[in-house]
């Protein structure tokens, strides 16, 4: 293992010819360290490893004969890909999509992208960056095909998975905390999630095989279909809403305040329960704005504190050049100057927090909205959801867009952090250095001498707007009868006419604000894909709203609870009809005998009634299929017009007997 060498002396960077001036503190230089479990090394046991695992996995599932539709007689590599399924664990694949998402952060800055290859150039590194998105999804697959089996030797293998990916993660950052790449600590701090990741596999997967023990492996995929949620969800919407007989009253300004906060925080509900993609997409979202969030901070506060800790007496020249003097003692202005950076710094963290701040509380917000909006399309309520008649089934675009839901949604996150970001940070330093700091110190009042030799304008603008709204209510408006009418019409054209000059003016100022306010609008709400940052005209342009709204169709048309109910209680009484024909097939002799006949009489008749109806209703929508039918040739000819069967002609038909039906 390497070692970290914590010190070493940069003279140039730090010469001074003041013999007084304190001695600054020596430049630490950190050593690249090799862990005692080097990555290669490491990589090549755990893919073959894993291979292994694929294969016994492989083999589970061809014996328990799981490989349908286009992978029947094909060996059960592929078999086990069932995980974003609705009967598969969602804290298994939250995990795992976490864990991809730490990578891909780490990714984006790493100088050897694949553990394999050490050096590379320029042109060569971007190919293994590219590489490297399709070998890190392959490295954690298994770690989602062992919970997507639902049985114990997927739950044992996952163990070993997850169990020696967390140690030896641990190990390695025991061994090397900190590396010279950006910042010292950046990969350790960045490793975090990923260790939570790993730590949450490491502990779910051993507690699934603790409460798989007693049971029955259950790797049918009607196991959905028995849970009793939908049922329940079918029996709140079919119940009658009581009815208050209280009299409505006007909301105070406590119910307010908590009908909005109700709106931003989101609370899990009995009756309601999130698709399993929107889990995902909610986890990697928040890994997301950790890892952004980290990568900003380490890029920049350095930086800033370096420039703050090199200031030196040849600043004042420097200032002195463009013409800025802020003291006549040259220590005082170092020490302004170092206080400036630190407001900088101060102004930039601020602003930092205040972006992970709004993107936190909009990712709850698309929550709660997103909740609303599959119970309204559950409800059939599609103008309430799309403000237009649309189909709810699976496109080509629809399967797409679902695909990326997810992808889009941390990529959408990633982007509006960083415009946020920056539009706060300097939104910050124009507050601070052009309104706080000349308030507090009464200096460098720039903004506010601009703003009194313009004071005949402002007062005029006030005042021209002050006059509009006083004579609005006083003058132009007159009740009549409880309703409101126009006064004083004449008046009202004269005033229009003579303010228009300066209203052109105060369009200006409203036109500027309007920019603001939109911008704004937009950059808080980039991140979301529930709304569109378009109009509802041209929303279909937007590309996020456009992947959310096709994302909402494919999991409304797959997962409705009603459908999903109804299902349920098909397979119930399949199961049922099955139990009562396995009791009076075991029956004994006597009169259980006579018992089993009156059943079997009754089973016979309910079965005979079904296939008719279903005969009827065949027949009814396809007239071309009743030349298949036994008693065809004894048809009359009345009872055909044109090759299809006349539904006037009723009594021509011959009953089809029991063994036909």
């Amino acid at each position: 293992m390497g070692t970290n060498e914590p010190t070493d002396y940069d003279d140039d960077s730090w010469y001074s010819n003041d013999p007084l001036e304190p001695t600054p503190p020596p430049k630490e230089v950190i050593e690249p360290c090799d862990p005692t479990v080097p990555d290669n090394l490491y990589h090549i046991c755990i893919l073959a490893l894993s291979l292994v695992v694929l294969l016994v996995l492989a083999a589970f599932t061809r014996r328990k004969r799981l490989c349908l539709g286009l992978f029947n007689g094909v060996p059960g590599l592929l078999s086990p890909v069932n995980m974003l399924n609705q009967t598969q664990h969602k804290g298994l694949a939250t995990a795992v999509f976490g864990l991809l998402m730490c990578k891909l952060s780490i990714l984006v800055v790493a100088k050897h992208p694949l553990p394999f290859i050490k050096e590379s150039t320029p042109t060569t590194q971007e190919l293994w960056k590219i590489l490297a998105l399709f070998y890190y999804p392959l490295l954690y697959y298994p770690l989602l095909a062992c919970g997507s089996l639902q049985s114990r030797v997927g739950y044992v293998l996952g163990s070993l998975l997850s169990w020696t990916h967390f140690a030896v993660l641990v190990w390695q950052k025991s061994d090397c905390p900190r590396t010279p790449e950006i910042y010292k600590y950046h990969s350790l701090l960045s490793s975090f999630p990923q260790m939570g990741c790993l730590a949450f596999l490491s502990f779910q997967y051993p507690l699934l095989l603790f409460k798989n023990f007693n049971t029955e492996s259950q790797t049918n995929a009607s196991e959905d279909l028995k849970s009793s949620y939908y049922k329940d969800y079918v029996r709140k919407i079919l119940r009658k809403p009581v009815k208050s007989s209280l009299s409505p009253e006007t909301p105070n300004l406590q119910s307010r305040l908590k009908t909005l906060l109700s709106g931003y925080i989101y609370k899990p509900e009995d009756d309601f329960r999130f698709p399993l993609k929107v889990a995902i997409s909610s986890v990697v979202a928040f890994v997301t704005v950790y890892q952004v969030a980290l990568l900003l901070v380490v890029q920049v506060v350095p930086v800033l504190q370096k420039m703050r800790a090199g200031v030196k007496e040849d600043i004042v020249y420097l200032l002195a050049g463009f013409g800025v003097v802020l003291s006549e003692s040259k220590a005082e202005v170092v020490e302004l100057v170092r206080y400036y950076f630190w407001v900088v710094e101060v102004c930039y963290i601020s602003a930092l927090t205040l972006s992970c701040l709004v993107t936190l509380t909009m990712l709850m917000r698309s929550m709660v909205l997103h909740r609303l909006n599959l119970q309204g399309l559950y409800r059939g309520d599609i103008y309430a959801v799309y403000n237009c008649q649309r189909s709810i089934r699976p496109s080509r675009p629809a399967l797409v867009c679902w695909m990326s839901f997810t992808s889009y949604q941390s990529a959408f996150v990633c982007l509006g952090m960083l415009i946020q970001t920056v539009v706060f940070f300097i939104c910050l330093l124009w507050f601070v250095f052009l309104i706080l700091f000349p308030v507090l110190y009464g200096r460098h009042l720039f903004a506010f001498r601009i703003l009194q030799a313009m004071w005949p304008l402002w007062l005029t603008l006030c005042l021209a707007g002050i006059l509009q709204h006083v004579a609005a209510k006083f003058a132009f408006l007159k009740k009549d009868g409880g309703t409101r009418d126009l006064d004083n019409r004449h008046a009202l054209f004269l005033l229009t006419y003579l303010l228009f000059p300066v209203n052109v003016l105060v369009g200006f100022l409203v036109a500027l604000w309007r920019m603001v306010i939109t911008s704004l609008y937009n950059i808080i709400h980039f991140s979301r894909l529930d709304i569109s940052l378009l109009n509802r005209a041209v929303e279909s342009f937007d590309p996020g709203y456009r992947c959310y709204a096709h994302y909402l169709k494919v999991e409304v048309s797959q997962s409705h609870p009603v459908m999903k109910a109804f299902c349920s209680l098909l397979l119930q009484s399949q199961h049922l009809e099955e139990a009562v024909a396995q009791r009076i097939q075991d029956a004994e002799e006597g009169i259980q005998l006579v018992q089993q006949d009156k059943k079997k009489t009754k089973l016979s008749k309910s079965r005979v009634a079904r296939a008719r109806w279903w005969l009827l209703f065949t027949l009814v929508n396809n007239p071309s299929l009743v030349a298949s039918r036994k008693h065809f040739q004894c048809q009359s000819a009345e009872a055909f017009y044109n090759g299809t069967l006349n539904r006037d002609n009723k009594g021509s038909e011959k009953k089809p007997d029991k063994a036909e039906a």
